[in-house]
């Protein structure tokens, strides 16, 4: 018959590398509850199965853990994809598409049709959680037409907007509602009332700072800002505003619109920017709940001696 008593010591549970984990993850944890972060999904993650379902569960976990996430996807590779099967071609110029008015036509079909209802389907697996708009939706984004200089002069590339103005009203409200917002970076011209396409990295740092979001985070296909590309594979972990802008001219063409997204979030009020690799599972959730960090963060400037 027992006496109560365990035989030798207690035993060693299997579980208890788990709770050093979440315990870890505590101050974090603590540090960004009710805050908001905004997440561009974008690049592989974005085509790999693996990595999607990965991105929602780490969305999911974030929502569950007390923050507020808001998504902002574009969707380069299926647009292409589409606009090959309806005979466009795609043309590119200053790193934009150009988009004629049959090619909007299928940027907006492709986005808030297909790359916005599978991220939505793919949230919602873990719960009634994510709600899909646009831009144009409570004109949350409204655009004018954007027209890039090349070589000293204005080039006409079609229906390709830069963002004047946002109403974050019904992210806002969806937010409240314990909802997770999955916004498709198209918006609708106050000019002309024509829907216009918008780089979604533009978009979430846009959008970031008008939420006064504690984080942008933004997925590419490589490590971070590389020190010294191509000499050195080297990632800038942390690196101020200023520090960044006096890169920015040196930068690869892909790389300009994320790291000028992230200098704008920082300098419109935003605490982090971070660009982390998107081929890495959980990227999302090492990036906030760690030590390390796996990519390049940017600071405001008050900050980076710190």
């Amino acid at each position: 018959m027992s006496d109560g008593k365990s035989n030798g010591p207690t035993r060693r549970h299997t579980a208890l590398p788990k709770a050093q984990i979440l315990i870890e993850a505590l101050p974090w944890l603590t540090r960004h509850h009710g805050k908001t972060v905004v997440i561009k999904f974008g690049g592989n993650a974005m085509i790999d199965e693996g990595l999607k379902a990965a991105f929602a569960q780490d969305v999911v976990f974030l929502r569950h853990a007390g923050l507020k996430p808001v998504v902002v996807h574009g969707g380069g590779p299926q647009i292409s994809a589409a606009l090959d099967k309806h005979g466009i071609v795609s043309e590119f110029k200053a790193g934009l598409r150009v988009t004629t008015e049959d090619a909007m036509d299928v940027v907006r079909m492709v986005l808030a049709g297909q790359v916005q209802r599978e991220l939505v389907g793919l949230l919602n697996q873990h719960g009634p959680l994510a709600v899909g708009l646009t831009g144009e939706d409570a004109h949350t984004l409204t655009a004018t037409k954007h027209q890039p200089e090349i070589d000293g002069e204005l080039v006409d590339i079609g229906r390709v907007g830069e963002i004047t103005e946002i109403d974050t009203g019904a992210i806002e409200a969806l937010l409240a509602d314990g909802r997770i917002p999955v916004v498709s970076s198209i918006a609708r011209s106050q000019d002309d009332h024509h829907v216009y396409n918008v780089n979604a990295d533009t978009a979430a740092a846009a959008l970031a700072a008008a939420l006064g979001a504690e984080t942008l985070m933004v997925l590419t296909d490589v490590e971070g800002l590389y020190e010294d590309w191509p000499n050195s594979d080297e990632v800038i972990s942390r690196l101020t505003a200023t520090q960044l802008e006096k890169l920015l001219p040196d930068l690869s063409s892909g790389m300009v619109p994320k790291m000028e997204g992230c200098l704008h979030a920082v300098r419109g009020g935003v605490t982090t920017a971070r660009v982390i690799d998107g081929r890495v599972q959980h990227s999302i959730l090492l990036e906030i709940f760690t030590d390390e960090g796996i990519g390049t963060m940017v600071v405001p400037d008050e900050q980076g001696e710190s």
